[in-house]
């Protein structure tokens, strides 16, 4: 068969066609109808075909666009702001005592990712605090900055494989005073500040929000003392040695939980062991934080602080110097402020 046949073939086709449809539309700039339906005209000067086109199309209907629901959130992000003042004046109070101003501010954010198998939680908690006397003057009362990073990749059903990282480090410097309200440095920025990495599994039970378990066997942690050779002794560096290096495992175990509506516990529990120190030694720390909400502004706090490493010498009141359990306590009324979703 020939191109030409071909060709001839086609325009019959399309005549059938157009013959077809003129026969069941009626085509004219004056009125036009559709299978017994009445269609506007137009006056844009189409052609016959154009306009053929146009009154056939009319027939099917236009599918809605579907944009879907709304996009999914990956990121929950939350800061919880605490602030506690007090002031004391006395004029011939005949008890006794010295007037003072104190005041504590604790920040506490969260920004935490999850999709699919991966999750990647991050917390920063700021505080400082001060007791103004004014008696024997300036005294810090609270200082402390915590930097907290894990990701995890899901390995199998609530276990995960996990890497961390970990800083502590306080903002200025802190004093012991004598009787004669001498005073002596005992910290500053980076002197302690601590930074550990660790790699291991993570174990999440139920929705993941409540507790956690981290098991990491490979974990290195550095002791930095940017400070004097009399300080670095102090927290178990060389006197010519502002970095201390170990290799261990750490355990550590998250809670937080909603005990009723407006009553709320947190609590962080790490043990550390050195492998190429004493491993028998083990090194802890403990943060415990309760809080009771009393209305939208104001609630009442409190915060603990447990630590206990051999490698850090404390000067006994008898003047013995050696490794001792650290403990601080925070309670307070405070004006509180939520931003975003914040979670414990």
């Amino acid at each position: 068969m020939t191109k030409k046949l071909y060709i001839l073939l086609l325009a019959l086709m399309m005549g059938f066609v157009s013959q077809t449809a003129f026969s069941q539309v009626k085509i004219g700039f004056w009125g036009d109808t559709i299978r017994n339906k009445k269609v506007e005209p137009i006056q844009s000067g189409l052609s016959k075909e154009q306009e053929l086109v146009r009154l056939i199309g009319l027939n099917f209907p236009t599918p809605e666009p579907d944009y879907g629901g709304p996009s999914p959130k990956f990121w929950t992000i939350g800061v919880n702001d605490e602030l506690i003042f007090s002031q004391v004046s006395l004029t011939n109070w005949a008890a006794g005592g010295s007037g003072s101003v104190a005041l504590n501010a604790y920040l506490n954010g969260m920004a935490n990712y999850a999709k699919g198998k991966v999750f990647w939680d991050n917390r920063v908690q700021l505080g400082y605090g001060f007791v103004k006397s004014f008696d024997v003057g300036y005294r810090k009362s609270e200082d402390r900055i915590i930097l907290d990073s894990k990701w995890g990749y899901q390995a199998y059903k609530k276990i995960y494989f996990s890497a961390f990282l970990n800083f502590k480090s306080q903002f200025s410097p802190g004093f012991d005073y004598n009787k004669n309200n001498e005073a002596t440095m005992k910290s500053k920025f980076l002197a302690p500040g601590y930074l550990t990495l660790g790699l291991g599994m993570d174990w999440k039970p139920g929705d993941g929000k409540v507790f956690s378990l981290n098991f990491a066997p490979l974990t290195g942690s550095m002791t930095i003392v940017a400070a004097d050779s009399i300080l670095r002794v102090k927290y178990g560096n060389k006197y010519n040695h502002p970095v201390r290096v170990e290799l261990g495992a750490q355990l550590k175990a998250t809670f937080a939980k909603a005990l009723t509506k407006d009553f709320k516990v947190a609590s962080q529990f790490s043990l550390f062991s050195d492998y190429m120190g004493t491993p028998s030694n083990i090194v802890v720390y403990w943060d415990v934080q309760a809080d009771y909400t009393l209305n939208k502004y104001f609630k009442a706090s409190l915060r603990t602080n447990l630590i206990y490493d051999d490698k850090i010498k404390i000067t006994s009141k008898s003047g013995k110097e050696g490794p001792r359990v650290q403990f601080k306590e925070v309670f307070g009324l405070s004006f509180s402020y939520t931003i975003g979703t914040y979670k414990k």
